[in-house]
């Protein structure tokens, strides 16, 4: 695959087939850093058109006591 920015839906969703055949890389292979390079480009993208703002306080705070089995229903 050429390396190249992702700049549509299009480039994304083939990025990320292309990041899905390359999990088995071996460490240290040109395919290994295919991955890499891709997944950085993927979390740029990501981060420009699907930002994930922080939780609201308080949510944060149940999610919280829920994992640590202290939330009274």
């Amino acid at each position: 695959m050429e390396l190249k920015p992702i700049r549509t839906k299009a480039d994304y969703k083939a990025a990320l087939e292309t990041i899905t055949s390359l999990l088995d890389a071996t460490v240290g292979s040109q395919e290994a850093g295919t991955l890499e390079v891709l997944s950085l480009l993927v979390e740029a993208y990501e981060e420009e058109h699907h930002p994930i703002g922080p939780p609201d306080p308080i949510e944060a705070v149940k999610f919280r006591k829920e994992q640590m089995g202290r939330l009274r229903t």
